[in-house]
């Protein structure tokens, strides 16, 4: 299969504006990401939500102005899991440790209902749970900086959150460890716990790797992973990762998917890149399904291909294979690194993957800037089925904090 960098690829980054290029609305993406920086610039742009303005009043309490783990300023995600609100740095070693752990979201770039705000209020936020979590540091372990080392954050927010090292013994009556003076010191109730939502939870990353960079639209998904041959060495190295970006992959529809069942299908969409895995919901009984829906993952600083699984839903035996679907999502990372401080107004394409028998687009795909946002829309044909087509649209969102 030949890879999409090549001759199908046309840069179209030195024409000023191109009157085709789709207009895309809403707030700016450089506005998104100066709200890493400062919220205020966010309120600006659009009116916010009930859920979000009790968001910024919990994140503006004393305890929660600083990362629960580091103490890095100005945090802008929350670990659900314990009710933290912590650095950007820090996320990615919480996103490491699965989702029986934890759930991280992000402060401006997900929605939040009412009933997770609730949730995370009454858990209390970084003062509450770190009279918990660190309720008898020894004074070996030395508690995390700003500018602490990414193995140091995987380290000590594992032995934290993970392995419990640092919380109350109700079984020993007494800490394990000797209490340094100025650590908090407290029996902290069971109730701190909150249910996380399962349909939510259902999307989140469960454990990161880096791959070798694949070639775009591959036609063959059956290369296992084989890094890590022992669980548990995985896990200690999944937390060591640099990350350079999010990525918004919004699943727009199916068309003339398999059929699976009697004469339709159950589709619902897998979508992962390196370990990381989101799903979208199920659609009934539609071989042409509209799900258009957005899911999020995090971009490892070696980018990995963003793969595509089709399953149909069945309930008492395993979903059936409808399909999949290879991306090199390296040119939008690249387009999007270099555009990010871009002033630019207008809509300009950036470029363009011309559809042809070496890929798997249906049409030409086009990766435009518009208002600051770069975004690729396409419709990819989907590969080791009889048929189906799936249109996706992608953003992608640097990491400047």
């Amino acid at each position: 299969m030949t890879s999409l960098w090549n001759p199908g690829w046309v840069d179209m980054s030195s024409q000023p504006d191109n009157e085709d290029a789709p207009s895309v609305p809403g707030c700016s993406l450089y506005e998104l990401l100066r709200a890493e920086a400062a919220s205020n610039n966010f309120s600006t742009i659009r009116q916010k939500s009930g859920p979000q303005k009790k968001l910024e009043t919990l994140l503006s309490q004393s305890g929660n102005k600083n990362c629960a783990d580091c103490g890095s300023p100005d945090p802008k995600w929350v670990s659900f899991g314990p009710g933290v609100f912590i650095c950007i740095k820090c996320s990615g070693v919480h996103r490491s440790l699965g989702v029986h752990v934890t759930k991280v979201l992000s402060v401006n770039l997900d929605e939040w209902s009412e009933d997770q705000v609730n949730a995370l209020a009454e858990m209390g936020g970084n003062l509450v749970a770190n009279m918990k979590y660190e309720a008898c540091i020894p004074g070996s372990v030395k508690k995390l900086k700003p500018d602490s080392s990414i193995d140091d954050r995987s380290d000590f927010i594992r032995r934290k959150y993970e392995q419990h090292q640092f919380t109350y013994s109700d079984t020993d009556n007494c800490c394990p460890y000797p209490r340094p003076a100025s650590s908090y010191y407290s029996r902290s109730s069971n109730n701190l716990g909150v249910a996380l939502d399962k349909k939510q939870f259902e999307k989140q990353v469960t454990s990161i790797k880096i791959p070798g960079l694949g070639q775009a639209f591959r036609n063959s998904w059956k290369r296992k992973d084989s890094d890590c041959r022992s669980s548990k060495k995985c896990n200690l190295s999944l937390g060591m990762i640099e990350f350079v970006g999010l990525i918004h992959v919004k699943v727009l529809k199916g068309t003339n998917l398999a059929i699976r069942d009697m004469v339709t299908s159950d589709p619902y969409v897998i979508i992962s890149l390196g370990h990381q895995s989101v799903k979208t919901r199920v659609v009934k009984n539609n071989l042409n399904p509209v799900w258009n829906e957005k899911l999020m993952l995090s971009i490892p600083d070696y980018v990995p291909p963003l793969k595509l699984l089709v399953y149909d839903k069945d309930t008492f035996t395993t979903d059936d294979f409808m399909g999949e679907a290879e991306i090199d999502i390296q040119p939008l990372v690249t387009a999007a690194k270099a555009y990010e401080r871009s002033s630019i107004n207008e809509s300009i394409q950036l470029g363009k993957w011309v559809a042809s028998k070496d890929n798997t687009l249906v049409k030409d795909s086009i990766i435009y800037l518009k208002d600051g946002k770069v975004k690729q829309e396409m419709s990819i044909r989907l590969q080791n089925v009889e048929r189906g087509i799936l249109d996706l649209e992608l953003e992608c969102v640097p990491l400047t904090q």
